[in-house]
């Protein structure tokens, strides 16, 4: 009963009302597009033009380095085995040196497209980018304060590379290790050692580089003769088998010069040192040094030029030695009835059976 009374006391909806509502927001609502149509479809061509035109930007640099990193390895491989390549890098040098260029650069490329692009396309929502930017420059800083090796090891292979300090096959002294270039990366750099050891070096702790196989080498031998021996006699000798070498293959192209004999390096009084020295192809002394030694000895034998060897000589005239100079003395101890083996004998017992009354 009291339910049916408060139903039949509230007020009855109006149709005409509702309708008249829905309609209108409705017809708000169309408004609202019809307002922001425009906008929308400006904001939206011009997002996908910016997208269209950074991927399209992207692919065309990414294409034009590689075509380029190509032609280099391609111009590498021509002269690769020639003349002319001896005095170039070797191919494998020059491909990892040109990849790793190459990556560096579409890297940075990358980066630099599609993060503009990202700031254009909410430049066009009516985003405020002031904040952005100011948190990715704190971040940035903080990063580069936490990661500052990575970064050193980072940048110091970069240039590196640029100013092709070193590469594959090369020969360096890097202060902590030294031996042949076997992989060049940007933060780490290999090497191998003398005794086979593989060396990895960090780019940003090398202070200093030497490097044995860039621009020429310096072949030196030093021939020791006797003080007596004739200097002219030598010169010839030396000069002859220098001559013979330098027309012989592969020593005509790994000599990038004469052999000069500059003279004697040092005089004693028992032997005199002359210095042979001879320009070569970069990492290609040692093989150089080893043929110039193996002719010039060779040559003083046939000269009967002699050497200063390891074990000094005999004199003319004097007498074999005496085979038991090097023999000790006879010991006083090594006879029974000596004087000196009787007295430190023991004391024989007493006779106990003997009275000493007895004669």
């Amino acid at each position: 009963m009291y339910l049916s009374a408060l139903l039949a006391a509230a007020p009855s909806p109006e149709p005409g009302s509702s309708l008249e509502e829905a309609a209108q927001q409705a017809g708000d609502a169309a408004g609202w597009v019809e307002e922001n149509w425009s906008t929308w479809l400006s904001t939206g061509l011009r997002i996908l033009l910016i997208i269209a035109v950074a991927i399209t930007l992207r692919y065309l640099i990414r294409r034009a380095l590689t075509n380029l990193i190509d032609r280099m390895n391609r111009s590498a491989q021509a002269v690769e085995g020639t003349a002319l390549g001896g005095l170039l890098v070797n191919a494998e040098r020059r491909r990892q040196r040109s990849e790793a260029i190459g990556s560096v650069l579409r890297s940075v490329a990358s980066f630099l497209i599609m993060g503009t692009a990202a700031l254009m396309v909410l430049g066009a929502f009516k985003i405020n980018l002031a904040p952005l930017l100011a948190s990715a420059g704190v971040a940035g800083v903080a990063l580069g304060f936490g990661a500052r090796n990575l970064v050193t090891d980072f940048l110091s292979g970069v240039f590196m590379i640029l100013e092709d300090q070193y590469g594959v096959g090369d020969t360096i002294d890097a202060g902590v290790a030294s031996g042949e270039v076997i992989e060049v990366g940007l933060r780490v750099t290999k090497l191998r050692g003398e005794n086979g050891a593989i060396w990895y070096l960090r780019n940003g702790e090398v202070k200093r580089i030497g490097n044995l196989s860039q621009g020429w080498s310096t072949a030196g031998v030093d021939v020791t003769v006797r003080p007596t021996e004739d200097l002219e006699r030598v010169r010839e000798a030396i000069t002859t088998a220098a001559e013979a070498m330098t027309k012989e293959e592969p020593w005509s192209e790994r000599l990038w010069g004469p052999v000069e004999v500059l003279g004697l390096d040092a005089v004693l009084l028992d032997s005199m040192t002359v210095r042979v020295t001879a320009k070569t192809m970069p990492g290609k002394s040692v093989g150089v040094e080893r043929e110039l030694r193996w002719r010039i000895k060779r040559a003083l034998d046939e000269a009967g030029i002699r050497m200063i060897g390891p074990v000094p000589t005999q004199a003319d005239g004097e007498g074999a030695a005496d085979p038991a100079a090097g023999m000790a003395a006879p010991s006083a101890y090594a006879s029974a009835v000596s004087p000196q083996s009787l007295a430190t004998a023991p004391i024989p017992p007493a006779n106990l059976n003997k009275h000493p009354y007895n004669g």
